[in-house]
């Protein structure tokens, strides 16, 4: 029973460690109402290395937070997001490729078209203006780092 209680009271915990994500869709209506830089995280399902970032982006608390408070987030699957997505005025479907595929919004944010490098990190502006990309392995020190220099000094 205590064990119970105990496991209660700490998953508040564990569920406030979690980047809050949203979609491009709710980007879309969050812009309207409370504008901030976005960070786009694309990454696959087999990509090893975005499951390792993945885990300690996660991990580290004050990253976690600082990103909740200060960005919009959205992590996008490149290759399993199936539906259309309206994206800076455009519209973007799934690329089918017989048992595999990939998104066109992918492609158009990647900057190798034909392939594009997996983890892809983009910081776009409170405009929708890019103001970084980073193709492959993206440690939390240096994505700190940048989101400092991106964070308004008012807000911090």
């Amino acid at each position: 029973m205590k064990v119970a209680f105990f496991l209660i009271l700490l998953s508040p915990q564990f569920y406030f460690s979690q980047i809050k994500s949203i979609s491009f869709t709710e980007l879309e209506m969050q812009e309207k109402v409370n504008p901030k830089p976005t960070i786009i995280h694309i990454y696959t399902d087999w990509c090893s290395i975005c499951k390792i970032e993945s885990f300690s982006l996660n991990k580290d608390r004050d990253l976690v937070k600082t990103i909740n408070e200060n960005f919009h987030f959205i992590n996008f699957e490149a290759e399993k997001t199936k539906e259309k997505i309206i994206f800076q005025g455009k519209e973007f479907n799934y690329l089918s490729n017989g048992n595999s595929g990939i998104h066109e919004l992918a492609l158009a944010l990647s900057k190798n078209k034909g392939q594009p490098v997996y983890p892809l990190w983009i910081i776009l502006d409170e405009n929708q203006e890019l103001i970084y990309y980073h193709e492959g392995q993206f440690k939390t020190e240096k994505i700190k780092e940048k989101l400092m220099e991106i964070i308004p000094k008012k807000s911090l």
